[in-house]
């Protein structure tokens, strides 16, 4: 049985007659840009991350620039993040003018290590940019108690951790501001591209919208230099109609997780992706560790088992990020996890088959 790694088509067959209808809606009225879906969606995403504020634009890696923007990080600055994360982390920092500042992760939620942030604060830093990474929140309670004592924003990255929760608030709402994804492939996902901003500061908010038009509060004036950033109708309506599926599409992944941990639980070698016990996992990816990462790698591909690395080479060591001067041995952690992460299929719609299946191979590479 050939197990996929991700099969989007599922959920949208699942959901074709709500997708039929919603797209049909937004064609028929013929406004394509900012219109009531936006206004809509942005209303429901902020009420269902317990913000004041959603501000929708194109992309999640637009989502994390304007919010920075939106903070007034510039050329000069320095921004606290992980290295253990998808590039749009550090390109919305590099956007800016600024200057990325890896700091280690914590090996058991690949998670920022606060307590190394906190070192980290020069006369320079203006914010720390913590990523939810695989889906599960950091520890925010600690990061915002830092970012308060020593006058920095507090940014989430949140684009892999929509429904993830922290001390019961959810991802997303307790930094100063917020950038989701809405990539296909993640937990709530459209079908291209489209982000989300998210916040409870007015000013913040306010900024994010005139950056995302152009520099724009009113028509053919501009008060700054922006860009182009709008989320779409039709990206909304999609989202709109996913949107009241997120709880239990959450709940699936997480009774995947769980049929995982039973059945490679005896697997000496491998080590179960961690839950902090004050969190509560979104599985944007079901991510173990193993010494022998490679090699499980390649069976898989040959019994047809999906499977991903995220990710293979940390942005500290990245040739796009070679100026700033880390080395081979700079962040042990991270360049640890590279080599022993694998992500196993995790979405909704997968069947306890499918995962036995997967089970199955991998039990079976190591009875070799």
């Amino acid at each position: 049985m050939a197990v996929p790694f991700f099969d989007i088509n599922r959920q949208n067959i699942a959901l074709k007659v709500d997708l039929d209808k919603a797209l049909s809606a937004v064609i028929e009225k013929g406004r394509f840009i900012l219109g009531e879906n936006v206004t809509k969606l942005e209303e429901e995403v902020a009420a269902y991350c317990g913000t004041k504020y959603a501000v929708g634009v194109a992309s999640g890696t637009d989502a994390l620039h304007l919010s920075l923007r939106a903070c007034g990080i510039c050329p000069g600055d320095e921004v606290i993040t992980s290295p253990f994360t998808f590039v749009a982390t550090a390109d919305a920092i590099a956007y800016c003018g600024a200057t990325p500042v890896f700091v280690d992760i914590k090996p058991n939620t690949f998670n920022i290590d606060p307590r190394l942030a906190e070192k980290a604060i020069t006369d320079k830093t203006k914010a720390i940019l913590p990523v939810h990474i695989y889906g599960q929140a950091c520890e925010m309670d600690i990061l915002a108690e830092i970012c308060k004592k020593n006058d920095l924003f507090l940014v989430e990255d949140s684009a892999q951790a929509i429904g993830a929760e922290y001390n019961g608030k959810k991802a997303g709402s307790t930094g100063d501001i917020s950038g989701f994804s809405f990539f296909p492939t993640k937990n709530l996902g459209c079908f291209g591209d489209g982000g989300m901003v998210t916040t409870n500061d007015d000013a913040l908010a306010n900024e994010v919208r005139v950056l995302r038009g152009h520099g724009s509060s009113k028509t053919y004036h501009y008060d700054i230099v922006g860009y182009n950033s709008r989320l779409d109708e039709l990206q909304a309506a999609v989202i709109r109609a996913k949107l009241p599926h997120l709880d239990a599409y959450s709940a699936a992944r997480r009774k995947n997780a769980t049929l995982y941990r039973k059945q490679l639980k005896e697997v000496d070698e491998i080590t179960l992706p961690h839950e902090d016990p004050k969190a509560k996992h979104a599985y944007n990816q079901f991510t173990i560790r193993v010494k022998d990462r490679n090699e499980l790698f390649e069976f898989l591909k040959v019994k047809d088992v999906g499977r991903m690395i995220y990710y293979p080479l940390s942005l500290h060591l990245q040739p796009a990020f070679k100026t700033l001067g880390y080395k081979e041995g700079s962040l042990p952690e991270s360049e640890a996890a590279q080599c022993e992460v694998l992500s196993l299929p995790i979405f909704p719609e997968l069947t306890e088959n499918e995962i036995l299946e997967a089970c199955k191979a991998i039990k079976e590479f190591y009875k070799k």
